[in-house]
């Protein structure tokens, strides 16, 4: 080469770079800030709650509940459920992406081969007359290469490297979202065999109370109207165990709909034994670690990680960009002249692109990378703020919870106790006909809420080690706590 040609050439690139500041991003820039878990204040909230490094909840977590039936459903749920099959394809769309990504930063050669039969014009064949036929043979090959000056192209495939991350975290805040949804509906199918327990047994009752005031009424201790009442007392209570062997049915359907199966699977499972609440306990390096114990958390910052790498791709859009392409071949009339030197052809083709004005458009695409960078963040502080506020709430709700449930048993025995008496007293024809009524009603009511507050007690049990991050860790939280671009050089 000359030194003519390459003082044109540097000459040129000089003139790019010059009217490349007629295209720039200046002004544009970021608000987010990512809040630090650390300033986020839990101490005076969870006074008083036992503290353990061993409390981060195990990846079976649910095995602590005490129940194999439900560990396998679980694993039922996790293997057959549609969810975890969106989970899944999501994050091979993510995965793909990230290839594709990768793959537009390689160069490309393409070959090509063909035969052209024409016929010609007048005024395209050479000898004037027209009419003629002509074969053109042709083979060759073309080479392409975006070269990457600015770094923009591997910026971009670090964010969709980043997103895919994103994906393969969000399937497993799937797993951990369906098997906590799975333990739920378990411990609600249980919940509901005990209501409809409970609406059998106050049937019984009220027939037997039937009974006691038909003999009263035909002693003449009792009225028509206080049998009446009692005959309208027992229709509730059949109404009531109609509306439990609804809500039993419900449960089971839910729970087969989880399962990923048809109905008919949730007439299949057992009766759920009564479910262990875990332990109340918190891990003692909260809320610190949090941020790699939950996948929420770690895809939040996975995201954006994405949306600062997409930033720094958009801003290399405004310098110039230098693209090589080459071609080689041979083109012939003639098949046997086609591999001649006169026949061969190539070309080659540097070329700088410099944008000097396109309308905004640049501007405009990347004040949208920076808001999505802000939006980013705000989905981060908002996905952290809302992990410590679930364990807190969380912890404190169990904490008092199981004082609920001593004084409700207290109430529960107490109610049981009076009633046995009044039964007894009326079936003697001694008292008073609403007092049974009344301690009926009570006992009925003290055994729901009883019921009710232990059923409360598993189900913040379960919240618990999904707000913990239900045993999410390992090789996850090594490539969470890393940069795209150092694992990836």
């Amino acid at each position: 080469m000359s030194s003519k040609t390459l003082r044109a050439g540097l000459s040129l690139v000089l003139v790019a770079m010059t009217l490349a500041g007629c295209a720039s991003y200046s002004g544009l820039t970021t608000e987010g800030v990512s809040l630090d878990a650390k300033n986020l204040k839990a101490g005076q909230s969870l006074t008083g709650v036992t503290l353990s490094p061993a409390a981060w909840p195990k990846s079976d977590w649910w095995t602590s509940l005490g129940d194999p039936q439900l560990d396998g459903l679980i694993r039922e749920a996790l293997h057959d459920s549609p969810d975890m099959q969106i989970a899944d394809a999501r994050a091979h769309q993510a995965s793909a992406a990230a290839y594709a990504a990768d793959a537009a930063r390689m160069p490309t050669l393409d070959a090509s081969a063909g035969v052209s039969r024409s016929r010609l014009s007048r005024d395209q064949d050479p000898s004037g007359q027209g009419g003629t036929y002509s074969t053109v043979r042709n083979i060759g090959a073309s080479f392409n290469y975006n070269f990457d000056l600015w770094g923009g192209q591997r910026d971009a495939w670090e964010a969709a490297l980043g997103q895919a991350r994103a994906a393969e975290v969000d399937q497993q805040a799937a797993q951990l979202t369906l098997s906590a949804d799975v333990a739920r509906a378990y411990s609600d199918l249980g919940q509901a065999h005990i209501i409809y327990d409970l609406a059998n047994e106050d049937l019984k009752r009220t027939r037997q109370m039937l009974d006691l005031s038909q003999r009263r009424l035909s002693s003449g201790i009792d009225s028509q109207y206080q049998f009446q009442q009692t005959e309208s007392l027992e229709a509730s209570s059949e109404a009531s165990l109609i509306d439990a062997e609804k809500r039993l049915q419900s449960a089971k359907i839910a729970l087969a709909v989880l399962l990923g199966k048809g109905p008919d699977r949730g007439n299949e499972i057992a009766r759920p034994k009564v479910l262990q609440a875990s332990a109340v306990a918190l891990p003692s390096v909260l809320p610190a670690e949090l941020l790699g114990r939950r996948p929420d958390l770690v895809a939040a910052r996975w995201r954006v990680e994405a949306a600062s790498k997409n930033i720094a791709a958009g801003k290399t859009q405004f310098y110039p960009n230098l693209n090589l392409s080459a071609a080689a071949g041979a083109e012939s009339l003639l098949g046997d002249a086609m591999f001649g030197s006169a026949s061969r052809f190539f070309n080659i083709a540097p070329t700088i692109s410099v944008p000097i004005f396109d309308g905004g458009r640049l501007r405009a695409n990347l004040d949208s990378r920076d808001a999505d960078y802000d939006l980013a963040v705000a989905q981060y502080n908002k996905s952290l703020v809302k992990a410590l506020g679930d364990v807190s709430d969380t912890i404190n709700q169990l904490r008092d919870i199981g004082r609920q449930i001593g004084t409700q048993q207290h109430a529960t025995d107490i109610a049981q106790d009076s009633y046995n008496t009044v039964v007894q007293r009326y079936g003697s024809g001694i008292g008073n006909y609403l007092d049974v009524l009344s301690i009926e009603q009570q006992l009925l009511q003290a055994q729901r809420q009883l019921a009710n507050l232990n059923a409360e007690q598993i189900d913040l049990s379960i919240q618990l080690m999904q707000a913990l991050g239900g045993g999410f860790q390992g090789d996850t939280l090594t490539a969470a706590n890393a940069t795209p671009a150092t694992q990836h050089n």
